[in-house]
């Protein structure tokens, strides 16, 4: 049987949730998700008069007061629409901006009229209309060529800024002067002018940012960043925002790519025909894998860009493994196991299509008889060796042993209770563990049942850290796709997890003061503290049959062990475990769900780690 034909008989033996019963609960899922944003929106998201008075009055005192151009590319615009949009930028409570307005002139003289008397009641509204620019590219820079703000951002002739938006772009821009981008979080409207939709999205993440654009609106850039890399480009119809962040996000450092944890856009969700919807999400697809294609290629990766298979419209980077691949030692610790050891093992041997790789097992004492059984057979088959170990657990101690008995350039960490499901788990992991200035590399964990195990660690979950997309069920794509894009995330799970041997020394292995909770938390934060970007990748895919090895923490002696391991995390890493940059604080630290927050505290803006 072929590798391929083997996963799919692994994959279909995974139960699949009930496709009725899981559509119902979507659907209730999200009518209580939508009630509860607009009781949000109804409390904390609409600033009084008096409000925007004191905002107003806030600003004066700022040392820097920009003038945000906003560009406005015009393409056959709903008249109605179109004033409502101009509308909200004449009620920004900033005054500092421009509405620089270029591309086809309005189609009626009552438009035509109605932009013309903006225009002559606001001198900061510029117009260039009538021109034959050809594409929405040449329509903004057009619209470039209007501007003389020190910031430019897109704004849809459509779409509505609410009234403190540029207030709080201008009030992260003081906050973080070197700052040469500043995005925020988004919502759309409707025509009856309800909002819904909200996306609260994370700091500044690259490798999400090639998946899909995580930028986005309101995306404000310093104009002389815009006009260095070029301005808009043509041919990247529907996708121009996402290609002009993928360029302007590589030429400036990390650190001065800044989030504001805010609502500060709204998307008119006014719905065309059908199929012309359809036909415009494909082209906008292509262009934007062309775009991450061609940055990669920029960059000098000879990665190739596909469709993500789970998400329509978002993309998968397959990185390609150095020739030869690297020696990938995969360090499994066990005891008293034997069943889920050989089904580990065996789904290793069966299922992996990676090159080149041994496998460790430490036996940590084991005195069961299947199990020994079990370890002396595996122990007779090339490339696996099996190391006793008789001292008590310590999960890093015991893992740091194994790795020491290892040879490989890369270490993936793998629970006794793991069973692999797609043949090139490895080759993925692998890939982008080998990455300049990539830490931990961690995959897409399912419990038995078919719902998720392990989406990535949030960080400040529970307290410490919790799995992001908690029993989401298989066929769902989670929060705006981050259930199955590749992402950087703050943390992933010691289950599977993969690092390049040199890095892992480097930050001095897994801490052997944690015996068993957080060791793998504790290692990815030192290794982002240190400079690395940890990444969760959907498609390497395992079976997690989560504490079936040690069990579950019932016992007052494991509860006092993990309440002790619990402070030492508190202790170590202080404020950093009160919120994770690549999960917004307007999303519930209760759960990773990204299900809303309540009430909300004021954010300030936060620039990328």
């Amino acid at each position: 049987m072929s590798a391929s034909r083997r996963v799919r008989s692994a994959v279909l033996a995974i139960p699949v949730v009930n496709t009725t019963a899981l559509r119902l609960l979507t659907w209730l899922r999200k009518r209580s998700a939508a009630r509860a944003y607009s009781e949000w929106v109804r409390t904390v998201d609409t600033p009084s008069a008096g409000e925007i008075s004191r905002r107003r009055r806030e600003a004066e005192t700022f040392g820097f007061r920009p003038t945000v151009s906003l560009l406005m590319p015009l393409s056959g615009p709903d008249p109605a629409l179109l004033d409502s949009a101009i509308r909200s930028v004449r009620g920004q409570s900033h005054p500092g901006w421009e509405l620089c307005i270029a591309g086809e002139a309005p189609s009626t003289p009552a438009a035509a009229d109605m932009l013309r008397g903006h225009a002559r009641a606001d001198a900061r509204i510029k117009l260039r209309l009538g021109e034959t620019h050809g594409s929405f590219a040449a329509a903004s820079n057009a619209a470039l060529e209007l501007a003389t703000g020190t910031h430019v951002a897109l704004l849809g002739p459509h779409d509505l800024l609410p009234p403190l938006a540029l207030h709080w772009v201008v009030e992260a821009i003081n906050r973080h002067p070197d700052a040469q981008i500043v995005f925020s979080d988004e919502d759309k409207v409707d025509d009856g002018g309800r909002r819904f939709d909200p996306h609260f999205k994370g700091d500044f993440n690259h490798v999400l940012l090639l998946a899909r654009d995580a930028i986005a609106r309101i995306g404000v850039y310093r104009r002389e960043l815009v006009a260095s890399v070029g301005g808009f480009r043509a041919g990247f119809e529907g996708a121009e925002d996402h290609e002009l962040a993928l360029r302007c996000a590589a030429a400036v450092p990390p650190d001065t790519i800044v989030h504001v944890p805010r609502i500060l856009y709204h998307r008119r969700a006014t719905e065309g025909p059908r199929t012309q919807g359809a036909g415009r999400e494909l082209a906008a697809a292509e262009a934007a894998r062309r775009a991450v294609a061609e940055h990669l290629d920029r960059a000098g990766k000879a990665a190739s860009v596909e469709a993500a298979p789970e998400s329509p419209g978002h993309l998968r980077i397959r990185h390609p493994l150095p020739s030869p691949a690297p020696l990938a030692s995969i360090v499994i610790c066990t005891r008293d196991q034997g069943a889920l050891l050989r089904t580990a093992v065996e789904s290793i041997r069966s299922r992996t299509t990676y090159p080149n790789y041994e496998i460790v097992v430490l036996d940590n004492g084991s005195r069961d008889a299947a199990t020994l059984a079990c370890l002396a057979a595996i122990a007779e088959r090339p490339g696996i060796t099996v190391v006793r170990d008789d001292s008590a657990f310590n999960y890093s101690r015991l893992n740091n042993a194994a790795v020491r008995k290892s040879r490989g350039q890369v270490l993936c960490l793998l629970n006794d209770d793991i069973e692999v499901l797609t043949p090139e788990w490895l080759e993925e992991m692998v890939a982008f563990a080998v990455q300049p200035g990539i830490g931990a590399v961690g995959a897409r964990l399912w419990y038995p049942d078919g719902t998720l195990q392990h989406g990535g660690v949030v960080i400040g979950i529970g307290g410490v850290a919790g799995h992001a997309h908690p029993r989401l069920a298989r066929g769902q794509a989670g929060y705006f796709g981050r259930g199955v894009l590749q992402q950087e995330v703050s943390a992933v799970t010691g289950a599977c997890l993969a690092v390049r041997r040199k890095v892992f020394d480097e930050v001095g292995g897994l801490d052997e003061r944690l015996a068993v909770a957080f060791n793998d938390v504790d290692l990815c934060l030192r290794l982002r503290a240190a400079g690395y970007r940890n990444v969760w990748t959907p498609f390497a895919e395992l079976i997690h049959h989560e504490s079936a090895s040690r069990g579950l923490e019932d016992t007052p002696a494991k509860v006092v062990r993990f309440e002790a391991e619990a402070r030492f995390m508190h202790e170590r890493w202080g404020s950093t475990l009160r919120g994770d940059p690549h999960y917004n604080p307007n999303l519930s630290m209760h759960a990773g769900d990204f299900s809303l927050a309540r009430p909300r505290p004021s954010w300030p803006a936060r620039r990328n780690a």
